[in-house]
C-alpha cells in the first residue's frame, strides 16, 4: 500500500521522467506538464542506459532532489537477453541515483510480478512470476529499494492500452489494428480468458498523484473490472459502421490455465479517495476517436 509524504498535493520543484520517448513514458511526462510541474524528459536520445558512459550521462542530466519517473524498458522481456538487459539498465541508473540521489523516485513495473495462483490480487499478493517479464520487474523493483534512500513507490499496472500504443498485444490494441486495417477482429478459442485492462491516461493520472504526494509503497493501476476477451471484442468492433466481423477461431496450442484474473482495487480507493477509473467501454470509445480514418 502507500503512504503520503504530502497530505495534500504538492509540487516537485522539478520532475524527470526516464523513458519519457515511450508510449508509457511519453504519457506520463504529458500529464506531469499539464499538472503544472515542471517536467525533463529523458529519451535515448538524451541517455542511452546500455551505453558504456550510461551513468555518467545520466549523472549529468539529474539534480540531487528531483522526483523521478522510471519508465525506461525493453518490453516485454522474452528472452533471457532482454532479462538481463533491462537489469543492466537500472544498474546504470542505480549508480547515477548513488552520486545524484532524487528527492522520490516512482518506478512503472508490473502486475506480471504476482503469482498466477493469486486470485483476487491485492498489493500485499505474493509476488512470485512466472515469466522472465515479471521477473525482470521484480528484481528492479528490488534492486532499486536496495539503492535509494529517498521516497520509493512502484506502480504496479495490469494490461495497459491506448491509441499510441506501439505493440499489438493481444486485446484491445490488437482488435482496433485489426478492425482498423478491414480484417475480422481474431480471437484464441471462444475468448472466455477475463482479463483487467487499463487506459494509459489514467496510469499516468496515477502516476502524477504519486509524485505530488510523494507517496511511497506499492499501488496497483487496475480497474477491478475483468472482461472476457468476446466481450472486448465486441466492444471494439461496435466501434466501426458497419461494426468489424469477429471471429472464434480454434486454439492451436493449450487454453491458458489461468482463465480469470480478478483484482482488489480498496488500496487506490483509500489512497486516492476521488480518482476513479475509466471504464473499459469509454476508454475504448477515446481510443478509436482519436485514430479514426487512420489505420495502425
Amino acid at each position: 500500500m502507500l503512504t503520503h509524504t504530502h497530505t495534500q498535493p504538492h509540487k516537485p520543484k522539478r520532475a524527470v521522467v526516464i523513458g519519457a520517448g515511450g508510449f508509457v513514458g511519453g504519457t506520463i511526462k504529458a500529464a506531469l506538464a499539464s499538472s503544472g510541474i515542471d517536467t525533463v524528459g529523458l529519451t535515448r536520445k538524451e541517455v542511452d542506459l546500455l551505453a558504456p558512459e550510461a551513468t555518467k550521462v545520466l549523472s549529468s542530466q539529474l539534480q540531487a532532489g528531483d522526483s523521478v519517473v522510471f519508465v525506461s524498458a525493453i518490453a516485454p522481456a522474452k528472452t533471457c537477453e532482454q532479462l538481463m538487459d533491462n537489469l543492466r539498465i537500472v544498474e546504470a541508473a542505480c549508480t547515477a541515483f548513488s552520486e545524484v540521489m532524487p528527492g522520490h523516485l516512482l518506478y512503472i513495473s508490473s502486475d506480471a510480478i504476482y503469482s498466477d495462483d493469486a486470485n483476487p490480487v491485492t498489493e500485499d499478493s505474493y509476488a512470485a512470476p512466472s515469466t522472465t517479464h515479471g521477473m525482470m520487474h521484480a528484481a528492479r523493483e528490488l534492486m532499486f529499494k536496495s539503492t535509494v534512500t529517498c521516497p520509493f513507490a512502484a506502480l504496479r499496472p495490469t494490461l495497459i492500452y491506448g491509441a499510441a500504443d506501439p505493440h499489438s498485444g493481444y486485446g484491445p490494441n490488437r482488435f482496433r489494428r485489426q478492425a482498423a486495417n478491414g480484417e475480422m477482429i481474431t480471437l484464441f478459442g471462444d475468448g472466455e480468458e477475463r482479463r483487467d485492462h487499463v487506459a494509459v491516461d489514467d496510469v499516468a493520472q496515477l502516476a502524477s498523484l504519486i509524485i505530488l504526494h510523494g507517496s511511497e509503497g506499492t499501488l496497483n493501476a487496475v480497474t477491478g473490472v475483468s472482461v472476457s476477451f468476446f466481450d472486448i471484442a465486441q466492444i471494439v468492433a461496435a466501434q466501426f459502421n458497419p461494426p468489424a466481423e469477429v471471429k472464434c477461431l480454434p486454439r492451436t496450442v493449450p487454453r491458458p490455465h489461468l482463465l480469470h484474473r480478478f483484482f482488489d482495487i480498496s488500496q487506490c480507493l483509500k489512497s486516492f479517495p476521488d480518482f476513479r477509473y475509466t471504464s473499459l467501454a469509454d476508454g475504448i470509445a477515446r481510443m478509436h476517436k482519436k485514430t479514426v480514418g487512420k489505420k495502425r
